[in-house]
C-alpha cells in the first residue's frame, strides 16, 4: 500500500538542538547524531491539499536525527494536526505521535530589512524571496501561525507555537525563480507511542520545487509558564506530558540555521514495516 499526498507546500526548518534533549525522546534502540553537544532538529510546517485524510495542516517536532546506515533520518517528537481524521490516520497507519491541534493564521504586511551579504548573495542566485537591497519604503507580507494543542486549557497553553514567516505575494512569485525541481527517497523511523507501541520504519518519496528562505521565528504563549507551574502541582501524574511539552517547547525554540520552502510538492509514503530488536551486534534492528 503506497499513501500519497498531492499539492502540498511546505517549510521544512534546520534547528541546532542539544544532544541530551533529543536523546530524551528517542529510543534507545537508535544512535543519535551528534557532534560538540548538538544534533540536527527543526520543524516540518506543511499545508496539505489532497491526502488520504483529506485537506488538513501539519506541523510535525524534529528532535534530531538517527543513524540509518549508511545515512540516517530525524526522529519526530510530536506532531499537531488540525483534523482528527488526520489524528487517526498518523496515529494507526504511519505510527506517529499526533496531536489534534487548531492553526490560526494570519497576514500582516510589514517594511522590508534590507539585505545583507549572505542574503545579497543568494538573491543573486535566485534563492530568497527578494531580489537586490530593499528600500526602506517597501513592504513585504508575512505570515503568522499558531498552532494550539486541543486539550485541557493548561495542556493547550503548553503546547502552543506562534510562527512567522514571509511569504511571497502571489502576483510576484509566479515572475520568481521557484527553485529546482528535485527527487528524494527519506527513510524514516516512527512509533513508540501509547497507541503504536513498535517501532515502524518507512520510506518518503519526494518530488518538489525547493529553494532557501529566511528562517521563520518561533515564540510561544506569555501564559505558558505559568500555566505549566498550576498544572504541575495539581497532578502528580503529569510528569510523562510535561517532558513531551518541555523537549517540543526546547526544540522548536531552539537556534535556527536552514530553511528551505518546498512547493509543487508530492509526496509518496510507503506502508511501514515493523521493527524487531536483534541479538546480532552488527544487524541491531531488522525488519519483520
Amino acid at each position: 500500500m503506497v499513501l500519497l499526498f498531492d499539492g502540498m507546500i511546505a517549510l521544512y526548518q534546520l534547528h541546532l538542538v542539544k544532544a541530551e534533549t533529543a536523546r530524551a525522546c528517542i529510543p534507545k534502540e537508535f544512535k543519535l547524531v551528534e557532534a560538540f553537544g548538538y544534533t540536527l532538529g527543526g520543524f516540518f510546517l506543511a499545508n496539505y491539499e489532497d491526502s488520504p485524510a483529506g485537506v488538513f495542516d501539519e506541523l510535525v517536532v524534529l528532535a534530531g536525527l538517527v543513524w540509518n546506515p549508511p545515512t540516517s533520518c530525524a526522529w519526530a517528537t510530536k506532531v499537531f494536526v488540525n483534523s482528527n481524521e488526520a489524528c487517526e490516520h498518523g496515529r494507526k497507519e504511519v505510527g506517529l505521535p499526533s496531536h489534534v491541534a487548531s492553526f490560526s493564521k494570519r497576514i500582516t504586511a510589514i517594511p522590508k530589512q534590507k539585505s545583507n551579504k549572505t542574503i545579497g548573495f543568494l538573491n543573486m542566485i535566485g534563492m530568497t524571496t527578494t531580489t537586490g537591497t530593499a528600500s526602506s519604503n517597501s513592504i513585504e507580507d508575512c505570515m503568522d501561525v499558531q498552532v494550539t494543542e486541543v486539550k485541557s486549557p493548561c495542556v493547550e497553553d503548553s503546547c502552543s507555537f506562534n510562527l512567522t514567516t514571509t511569504l511571497v505575494p502571489a502576483a510576484l512569485s509566479l515572475g520568481k525563480w521557484m527553485g529546482p525541481t528535485i527527487k528524494m527517497s527519506l527513510p524514516s523511523f516512527s512509533g513508540r507511542t501509547e497507541y503504536t507501541p513498535d517501532l515502524f520504519k518507512y520510506s518518503c518519496k519526494i518530488q518538489c520545487r525547493v529553494r532557501a528562505v529566511h528562517p521563520t521565528k518561533v515564540s510561544r504563549n506569555s501564559e505558558l509558564e505559568q500555566c505549566s507551574e498550576q498544572d504541575k502541582c495539581s497532578s502528580s501524574s503529569i510528569s510523562t506530558t510535561t517532558m513531551d511539552h518541555s523537549t517540543s517547547a526546547a526544540v522548536m525554540l531552539s537556534k535556527p540555521i536552514f530553511a528551505l520552502k518546498f512547493s509543487c510538492m508530492t509526496m509518496e509514503v510507503e506502508a511501514p514495516v515493523v521493527i524487531s530488536n536483534c541479538s546480532s551486534s552488527n544487524n541491531p534492528l531488522r525488519t519483520c
